[in-house]
C-alpha cells in the first residue's frame, strides 16, 4: 500500500467538493436558515413593540394594534415554519445525496486496491467504513451550514438587540461565553478521542460477526458455539466500554452547557432585578431580556450538537480518506496498450516474488515459456509457491524482479482490464453470488443473450443438473451457493468462464475439493474448456494431469523436472516419489 496525500487535494477541500453538484440546494437551505433566524430574532421585539409602544401608552386603537402586531407575528411563524420544514426536508436529502456519492467513490475505490491491501484487511472494518462512518458524514454535511449559520446569526443579532437595550447588563451576560467555550472545547476533545476508539470497536464486532457467519459450518460441525461467543462477548464488552466513555464525555458536556444556560437566566434576572432598582432598565426591557435568553439558548444548544457531529462527521471523513488516499498497489502504466485478444503465447523470465520487503521470497528466478494452445500442470508440495506463481500472471500481485510477457508484451504494458480480460481462472473455492444459477453464468459476460448461457452450461456438462433444480436456470443458488454441492459449483464456474471465452485459462487445484463422481464430471468440463487454449493447471491429485503436455515440478529451487507423466516417471525422480506416494493412500 502507498499512501499519496501528498498528491490529492487537502481533505477539507475534498470534503467541500462533494457541495458541488447540490450548490444551488445548498443556497437556498442557507437563504432559509438566514429568515429563520431572522424570524426568530424579531418575534420579542414584535412582543417588546406590544408592551413598550401599545400597552405603556395607553394607545387608543390598542386592540387594533395588537390584532394587527399579533397578524404580523402569526405570518412570521408560518414563514419560520416553512422554512424550517425545507432546511429539514431539503437539507437531509443534500446530506443523504452527499453520503451516497461518497459511498459510490469509497466501493469503486474498493474494487481497484490490490490484494496486497486485502490482505492486511478485515472485512468487518471495510464494510464499517462505508455504513457507520458516512452516515456521520451526512448529519454533518446537512447540519453543519445552516446550523452553524443560524446559531451565528442568532447569537450575533441578539447580541447586537441586547446592547442597543442595555450596555452593561449585555456585557456582563457575555463575559460567561469564554469560560463556556472553554469548557465545550475541552470535553469535546475527549468525546472526539471516545469516537474515533468506538469506530474501530464496531469494526472489531463486524468483523467478528462476519468470521462466524461465514464459517458457520465449521462453527456448528465442531460445536464451538460456546468459543465464538467469548470472542464476540470480548468484542462487544470493549465496545461498550467506549461507548461508555462517549456517554460520559456527552453527559458531562450537556450537562455543564445546561448549567451555564441556567446560571445565564439567573444573571439576568437579578442583574436586570438591580437594574430596575437602580432605573437604567424598565420591566418591559428585563422581559425582553428574558426572551432573547430564550433564544440564546437555542444557539448554544446548536453549538453543542454541532460539537458532536462535527467530532463524529470529521472522524467518519478521516477514515474515508484513510482509504481513498491508499493508492492501487497495481496500476496501469501512462502508456498502457489494449490487448483485443491474445493468442495464448506466456513466458516468464527470471521471475521472483515476495509479498513484502522484509519476507523471505516465494518465488524464486522462475523461467518458463509457454506455448500458445499448450496444456502445462504445475504440482509440487504444498506451500511451495505455485498458486502465487500463476497469480502473477493477471498481475493479482506485481512481480519482485523478473518480466512477464503475454505475446511478446510485458504485462506491466498492458492495461489491467483488457490483460484480465484474456485470463480465465476457476478456483478451489469457488465463489458464486446470491442470486440465480442464470445470473452466475451470466456474470461471465454481462451482455449474453438466454442461447449463449445454456451452450455455455451444456459444454460445462452443467446444464443437465442445471434443469433438475426446482426453477431451472432461475433456481436461487443461496449466498455463495450453498444450495448446491462443490461439483455443481465448480461446474457452474466452468460454464461462466466458457462465457467469458478467455484464451488462456487457470485451474487452481479445481477438483482437490471433489469425490471422484464430481471430480470426472469437472474433469470433462476442464478438458471442454481447455481445448484450443493455453492452459496452466495447478494440480494437487497427479492422476487428473496425466494428459497434459507438460508437466512441471516446483521445489524450492524452482523448476527442479518437467515433461509429460511418462517421461517424469522414467525419470524416477521427485515426480516419481509424489506420484507413487499417491497411488499408496
Amino acid at each position: 500500500m502507498s499512501n499519496s496525500r501528498d498528491h490529492l487535494p487537502s481533505r477539507s477541500k475534498k470534503f467541500f467538493s462533494y457541495y458541488q453538484p447540490y450548490w444551488g440546494l445548498l443556497v437556498v437551505d442557507l437563504v432559509c436558515a438566514v429568515i429563520v433566524s431572522a424570524t426568530a430574532l424579531v418575534l420579542p421585539l414584535c412582543a417588546r413593540y406590544i408592551t413598550q409602544n401599545i400597552l405603556q401608552n395607553n394607545a387608543p386603537d390598542a386592540l387594533n394594534q395588537i390584532i394587527l402586531m399579533g397578524l404580523v407575528m402569526v405570518g412570521l411563524i408560518l414563514i419560520q415554519i416553512v422554512c424550517n420544514t425545507f432546511v429539514d426536508y431539503q437539507g437531509h436529502m443534500m446530506g443523504t445525496h452527499m453520503e451516497s456519492d461518497m459511498r459510490r467513490d469509497l466501493f469503486d475505490h474498493y474494487q481497484k486496491l490490490s490484494f496486497s491491501f486485502y490482505d492486511e484487511q478485515r472485512t468487518g472494518h471495510l464494510l464499517s467504513r462505508i455504513t457507520n462512518d458516512l452516515f456521520a458524514i451526512s448529519e454533518l454535511a446537512h447540519h453543519g451550514p445552516e446550523e452553524s449559520l443560524i446559531a451565528l446569526l442568532k447569537l450575533l443579532g441578539a447580541f447586537t438587540i441586547l446592547l442597543s437595550i442595555n450596555i452593561p447588563l449585555t456585557m456582563a451576560i457575555f463575559l460567561l461565553m469564554p469560560f463556556m467555550a472553554f469548557y465545550a472545547l475541552h470535553y469535546n476533545r475527549r468525546l472526539n478521542s471516545a469516537l474515533t476508539e468506538s469506530r474501530t470497536r464496531i469494526g472489531d464486532i463486524n468483523a467478528q460477526v462476519e468470521d462466524m457467519l461465514t464459517g458457520i459450518k465449521v462453527v456448528q460441525s465442531f460445536t464451538n458455539e460456546t468459543v465464538e461467543k467469548q470472542k464476540f462477548a470480548y468484542e462487544n464488552a470493549r465496545f461498550v466500554t467506549t461507548r461508555r466513555d462517549i456517554y460520559r464525555s456527552e453527559a458531562f458536556f450537556y450537562e455543564g452547557m445546561m448549567a451555564f444556560t441556567q446560571v445565564l437566566t439567573m444573571g439576568v434576572i437579578i442583574f436586570g432585578g438591580i437594574a430596575i432598582l437602580h432605573a437604567s432598565l424598565d420591566l418591559t426591557d428585563l422581559v425582553t431580556y428574558l426572551l432573547f435568553i430564550a433564544i440564546l439558548i437555542d444557539p448554544i444548544s446548536k453549538f453543542a450538537n454541532l460539537a458532536r457531529l462535527y467530532q463524529e462527521g470529521v472522524t467518519g471523513f478521516n477514515r474515508f480518506m484513510e482509504i481513498m488516499e491508499i493508492e492501487p498497489e497495481i496500476q496501469d502504466s501512462p502508456d498502457a496498450i489494449e490487448l483485443k485478444q491474445a493468442q495464448g503465447h506466456v513466458e516468464f523470465r527470471n521471475v521472483s516474488f515476495k509479498y513484502r520487503e522484509h519476507l523471505d521470497y516465494v518465488v524464486k528466478n522462475i523461467s518458463l515459456e509457454i506455448r500458445m494452445g499448450e496444456y502445462v500442470a504445475l504440482v509440487g508440495v504444498s506451500g511451495i509457491g505455485k498458486t502465487t506463481l500463476l497469480s502473477l500472471l493477471p498481475r493479482f500481485y506485481e512481480v519482485t524482479e523478473g518480466d512477464i510477457l503475454i505475446d511478446g508484451h510485458n504485462i506491466c504494458d498492458i492495461s489491467l482490464r483488457s490483460l484480465r480480460r484474456n485470463i480465465g481462472i476457476v478456483h478451489q473455492d469457488t465463489y458464486l453470488f446470491s442470486g440465480t444459477v442464470y445470473e452466475n453464468i451470466n456474470y461471465g459476460k454481462p451482455s449474453a443473450n438466454q442461447a449463449e448461457i445454456i451452450d455455455s452450461a451444456v459444454k460445462a456438462n452443467a446444464h443437465g443438473f442445471i434443469m433438475a433444480l426446482p426453477n431451472g436456470y432461475n433456481t436461487d443458488i443461496g449466498q455463495r451457493g450453498v444450495k448446491l454441492s462443490g461439483g455443481q459449483k465448480q461446474r457452474l464456474s466452468i460454464a461462466r468462464l466458457f462465457l467469458k471465452d478467455p484464451p488462456i485459462i487457470i485451474f487452481d487445484e479445481a477438483t482437490s475439493s471433489l469425490d471422484n463422481e464430481s471430480e470426472r464430471a469437472v474433469q470433462l468440463a476442464m478438458e471442454q474448456l481447455a481445448d484450443n487454449r493455453t492452459t496452466l493447471v495447478i494440480a494437487h491429485r497427479l492422476s487428473t494431469v496425466q494428459n497434459a503436455d507438460r508437466i512441471l515440478m516446483l521445489s524450492e529451487d524452482g523448476i527442479s523436472e518437467q515433461g509429460t507423466h511418462k517421461e517424469l516417471l522414467a525419470r524416477d525422480g521427485m515426480y516419481a516419489r509424489l506420484y507413487s506416494g499417491q497411488l499408496r493412500l
